[in-house]
């Protein structure tokens, strides 16, 4: 049987590399990856603490988590994507939260393929 302590220590490294991440980049996607290393972090504590325990609760909240991860990522991507085309740029630092977005341009008016005779 493995010692908890090996998993626990690194467990420990990741979620001190995910937070220094969150707080330090600026950039939107390196964020989400910090999020992702936290998570992962979340998800070594949680396999462990199941082996040390004969129950399987652990395996279960880590799928929970994982699953939470996936929708994270999908939101996120969509997030970051839509800020990349508002504002040409993903850095988290240039992003106004007080203002209202601007309206988008109205759209081309569509022309009959046939023409009215």
């Amino acid at each position: 049987m493995i010692r908890p302590v090996i998993p626990l220590l690194t467990a420990a490294l990741l979620f001190g590399l995910g937070t220094y991440g969150v707080l330090r980049r600026r950039n939107a996607v390196l964020v989400l990856m910090s999020v992702e290393l936290m998570l992962n972090a979340v998800n070594l504590v949680l396999v462990t603490g199941d082996v040390l325990r004969p129950k399987v609760t652990g395996q279960v909240f880590t799928l929970f988590v994982i699953v939470l991860a996936a929708a994270e990522v999908g939101v996120g991507l969509a997030l970051v994507l839509r800020l990349f085309r508002l504002r040409r740029d993903i850095n988290l630092d240039q992003v106004p939260l007080d203002e209202e977005p601007e309206p988008d341009p109205a759209p081309a008016p569509v022309l009959d393929e046939e023409p009215t005779r």
